[in-house]
């Protein structure tokens, strides 16, 4: 029998062929909506707005993305059970508007003395790497981050010692109630959204925030001094995440994308913390507030108060079979490592 040969000539033309006609994809374009509470002008806000456009970059518009900022979609408090029932397909939120329900990052908004949004921020992905707590389970976390040092904040009162402290209502949110307390006021549990009126009204004496809100929430137009005790500076957790079916979707190589994006934008977002704390305190002074400091046995005195939130914490995890302790411990020593 005789055999017979494509010419060269034809092969050639094949191949020809294929760089004119590329490998189309058969993956289909998936479109998720994207919930967030912050202002579409505050920087958090922004910054997530830019995930999503990196998203749909790198993935070449495969996944697309609806962003709903401003509680829009869904309010702070219902972002993160509404991402896990599949309301919304991504969340951004805080852990202390769910207190109680992530019990072992929510150690990380105590007042261990945060210097930095960035040292918050590696320190709170470093607790989550290392301990993989299960409390996030039923979602896909994205990442965490965390914005700069907390501190307290009043419409009026000057204050330098913990005697000022006492009988002053002060907003704050979680685990920052609880420092609060110790400290000697009373605690006003509220989210950001309704405190800039409640300050403003006297609803409250304070406020316990960052120097971010003081521009980016506005509150340095309603409250009038601040006390810099970086030394039992606490922080506030945020957390990104998405529904776990729905990243199930994602091809494969788009999942791989997204998670290089995650680990990016965790910095970017610890960065744009302390870049809006330095903003947020020229503006809270251009307002003709002031910042007090703390002498250093007054230091050594709001220190030894907040201890015992330390240990509590730690105890009461212990009692769920947390491992308080080692869980602190992972704590101090990133946040160490990271100074």
């Amino acid at each position: 029998m005789k055999k017979t040969f494509l010419p060269s000539i034809s092969i050639l033309a094949l191949f020809s062929l294929f760089a004119v006609f590329p490998t189309v994809s058969t993956a289909e374009t998936v479109t998720l909506k994207y919930s967030n509470f912050f202002p579409p002008t505050h920087i958090q806000s922004k910054l997530a707005e830019a995930w999503c456009k990196e998203v749909e970059n790198k993935t070449e518009g495969r996944v697309k993305i609806e962003y709903y900022p401003g509680g829009s979609l869904l309010k702070a408090q219902q972002i993160y059970d509404g991402v896990a029932d599949g309301i919304s397909d991504l969340g951004f939120s805080v852990l202390a508007y769910s207190r109680g329900r992530f019990p072992v990052i929510g150690a990380l908004d105590l007042p261990f003395g945060y210097p930095s949004g960035v040292v918050a921020t590696s320190v709170a992905n470093e607790l989550y790497s290392k301990v993989k707590p299960k409390e996030f389970d039923d979602t896909k976390l994205m990442y965490l981050h965390a914005h700069g040092p907390g501190f307290i904040h009043s419409r009026d009162k000057v204050i330098t010692k913990l005697e000022d402290l006492k009988g002053l209502r002060i907003r704050s949110t979680g685990i920052s109630a609880e420092m609060v307390k110790a400290l000697g006021a009373t605690p006003v549990a509220m989210g950001m959204p309704d405190s800039y009126q409640s300050l403003q009204k006297g609803v409250v004496d304070g406020s316990a925030h960052p120097l971010e809100a003081n521009l980016g929430w506005k509150l340095g137009e309603v409250t009038k001094n601040a006390v810099g005790s970086y030394a039992t500076a606490y922080t506030t957790t945020f957390f990104v995440t998405m529904n776990k079916a729905k990243w199930a979707t994602l091809d494969a190589k788009d999942q791989q994308a997204i998670e290089a994006i995650n680990t990016a934008w965790s910095v970017k977002h610890g960065e744009a913390w302390d870049s809006s704390d330095l903003e947020g305190l020229r503006f809270f002074l251009e307002q003709g507030n002031t910042v007090s400091g703390l002498e250093p046995k007054e230091v050594e005195r709001w220190k030894t108060a907040v201890a015992p939130v330390i240990d509590a914490y730690a105890a009461d995890l212990d009692k769920k079979k947390l491992d308080g302790a080692g869980v602190i411990k992972v704590i101090r020593e990133a946040l160490k490592a990271n100074k």
